[in-house]
Parts: C-alpha cells; structure tokens; sequence
C-alpha cells in the first residue's frame, strides 16, 4: 500500500487535475459500510493494472481501490529509475524472466495507446576488466533464453559507436531496453479503471481486516469496506496487511534505500542511453548505473542501504515500529552475516559523493566529480525470508478471500501489466467471481 511520500510535484498535480474527471477521489467521510465485488488495497502501478485487469475480462463487476496517500503513485512507482527493462538479468523460467518480457511488450503498447512519454533509448551491460567477462558471457545466454529482443555482444570500438564516453573490453547491447514516466502510466491506468466503472477511493487507509465467512472486511479510515474478495498490493507494507489477513510473516519486508545522484545539464552528454555494469549474480542489486530519465535529467546509482523506516526518501527519517521489525526478523541478522563486506561497500558509497563517482568512473572515465549534483532518492520494498536469503522473484500468495503481493520489486513496474494477467487468472481460479 502507499505510504508518505517526500517528493514527486509531478504525480502530485497530474493526479490532482485527473481526479475532477475519473473516478480517481477523496475517500468519503466516515459513514456506513461500503461494498465491492473485489478490493484492490494500493494504488500504485501494480494494484492498478490488477483493476484494470479484473474490469476488462468482467466488466460487471464492483472493483475498489483504497489508497491511503493523496495521490496515486506515491511511492515505489513514483521513486524508481524509470527504466523498462528487457529480462536480461533473471533467472530462466523465473516469474520475473517471463513477465518481464511479456510486460514490456505490453507497456509498450499501453504507453502509445494512451500518450504516455516512452523512449526505447537502448542499454549497455558494460564489463571494463577482463575478469568480468565470463558473467557478461552469462548474461548473454541468459537474455537469450529469457528471449530478449535484439540482445546482440558489443566489442570495444562498437560499445564507443554506441556510447561515445563508456569504456570497457566488452558489453552487451539491449536497443529494446528503454526509459518512462512510470507515475504517467499510473495516472493513465488510474484514469482507465474510472473509464470502466472502477472506484479510487484516496486517502482511505486499511488499518484492520476481518475475514467473515463469503466476505473480507476492510477496517478503514473511512469506515468499513466490505468485499467478496480482495487483491493487497501494498509494496513496502505487504507483509503487515498479509499477517492481518492470516497469512505468515515469512517473507517479512526489509527497506533499501537508494540514493542518485543527478548530472550536471551540460554534462548530460557523457551518456546517450543507460549504461550499466556487470551485476554480482549473487544479489538481486545492479550496482551503481547511469541512466537517462524521459525529463532529460541523468542519474548515477542508486546505492543499496537498509535504512530505518519503510519511507525513508530523507535518510535521517526513522520509524521505531519500522527499525524493531527489521531487527526482530532472524533473516536480517543472517543475511547480515552473510553480507556485511557488502553492507559497509553501500555505506560507504551512501557517505561519500567522491566514492559514488569513482564507482561509476570505471565505466565512464570522463565522469568527474565536478559533474554531478544531488539527486533523487526511493525506497526498495525487499523481501527477506527467515533464512537470511533476499527473495529474488515476484512472490504472490493467498488466505481467505484475499490474494498478496508479497515480493514485488524491480522489474516490477516493467511488468506491471503481465503481472496483474497472473494475478487476474489466479484470482478467477480461487475467487467466486460470478459469471463473466
């Protein structure tokens, strides 16, 4: 579910001139119970492709989206690098492999339907050492088996033709691989739900859930919801409303912060597309990139720090519940123990703009630290399992009457649209939905 969000002006007045037209509002004042066919908990860019989704194959049905912010795309989508990937990194026959490819031939496609700003810029996997090579040559198998368009191996001088300023020995080339304005694409679906009859109910936080014997109840700020069923797409608060719905609080969600920084406007130059280094195969991070956004702006990062509370857009900012959950769960102290090197290498990049420069030098030497100026910030919203290990798919699970996004990051938002597919089949296979 969307939480308090520090920034994004844009997401803000965009939402704000679309909700005199769609069904896109504020929730009412307290009164009497409302109800649905289905509740959809979260507005960001998941929960709403999984309405639109439900609307399109059952246009009868009561469809609900309760989102406790004031705007739609508050958080995770509102705060991310904006990048559609293409499904190099995942693993084969992995969720995120085969809706990955599948959601960005579909976003592709909603975005030129609807208007939305899309630039399919191209990427470079960059291996600048000899030692690096044998995982670039691991990527490409990949990418080819995860059926990746266009993915070809770029040598020196044809990495150089492509992004004039990238050093490397070797580098592959995603052209498919392109750049959005992911809170756009929210405010389109957000506009395409109240089109078909949907209802976004904003500012209408979830604070209790009952589970009655053909109906969950929402206990909200606005009163009670009442639904046949419910879809939670709560991002980096689906493991709180999964538990109050009965399921388990494995996996529990640990926040990663990740902090850019943006270049100079007269340096944009250094970077045509993305650029990105060879990722440790190990974790599901990419490591320090550049990337062009579809504003103009570039970024280098981001980092990857466990920070204190599950909105820490600001680093200072700490939420005690939010810091004694992280500490409380066994997998933080293992994955701690597994991972500290790792730990202190994102501490260091997060405490120093000299290290976070130098780490992105080596595939773009002519960066200098003169170059850049502070930038953006988003929360990652990571499941970690009780054995330490960092969830490295897309999780979705089910209790009574409800299914749960229990793992959705990265490339999430590239596949919002296969996703809610699956959602929406698994939800027909589990919900009584009436006929169609």
């Amino acid at each position: 579910m969307e939480r308090a969000a520090s920034g994004g002006t844009d997401g803000v007045d965009g939402v704000g001139r679309a909700a005199t037209t769609t069904a896109v509002a504020p929730a009412p004042a307290a009164e009497g119970a409302a109800h649905a066919d289905l509740a959809v908990v979260g507005a960001g860019i998941l929960g709403l492709a999984v309405a639109r989704e439900m609307l399109l194959r059952r246009p009868g049905l009561s469809v609900r989206v309760v989102e406790r912010e004031d705007r739609v795309a508050a958080h995770q989508t509102g705060h991310n690098s904006g990048v559609v990937h293409a499904g190099i990194y995942y693993a084969p026959g992995s969720l995120k492999a085969q809706l990955c490819v599948e959601g960005a031939r579909a976003l592709y496609a909603f975005c030129e339907r609807h208007g939305v700003p899309v630039d399919r810029c191209g990427k470079v996997i960059v291996a600048v050492a000899l030692g690096e090579v044998p995982r670039l040559d691991a990527l490409e198998r990949r990418g080819h088996e995860n059926g990746v368009p266009g993915l070809r191996r770029l040598e020196r001088a044809e990495l150089r033709e492509i992004e004039p300023h990238a050093e490397g020995v070797a580098a592959l080339h995603s052209p498919g691989t392109g750049i959005v304005d992911f809170p756009a694409v929210a405010r389109a679906l957000a506009s395409e739900v109240g089109e078909r009859g949907g209802r976004i109910d904003l500012g209408r936080e979830v604070d209790g859930i009952d589970t009655r014997a053909h109906e969950i109840v929402l206990r909200t700020s606005s009163g009670e919801l009442i639904a046949r069923h419910a879809v939670f797409c709560a991002g980096a608060w689906a493991d709180r409303l999964a538990v109050a719905a009965g399921a388990s609080g494995d996996p529990r969600i640990v926040p990663f912060r990740g902090a850019y920084l943006r270049l100079q406007p007269e340096r944009r130059i250094l970077v045509k597309g993305l650029i990105y280094p060879v990722p440790d195969p190990s974790l599901p991070f990419l490591g320090v990139h550049l990337t062009r956004h579809i504003n103009g702006d570039v970024l280098l990062g981001p980092t990857a720090l466990m920070v204190g509370a599950r909105d820490a857009y600001r680093l200072g900012r700490v939420r005690p519940h939010d810091v004694a959950a992280t500490l409380a769960w066994p997998g933080t102290w293992r994955m701690g123990r597994r991972w500290w090197r790792t730990g202190l290498r994102e501490l260091g990049l997060a405490a120093s703009r000299r290290a976070f420069v130098r780490a992105a030098q080596r595939y773009v030497p002519d960066l200098a630290l003169d170059d850049v100026l502070a930038g953006p910030s988003g929360v990652r919203a990571q499941a970690l399992g009780r054995d330490g290990a960092l969830v490295d798919d897309f999780v979705v699970s089910h209790t009574e009457h409800a299914l749960h996004v229990r793992n959705a990051p990265s490339p999430a938002a590239t596949s919002s649209l296969a996703i809610a597919r699956l959602i929406a089949d698994r939800a027909e296979q589990a919900f009584d939905l009436g006929p169609r």
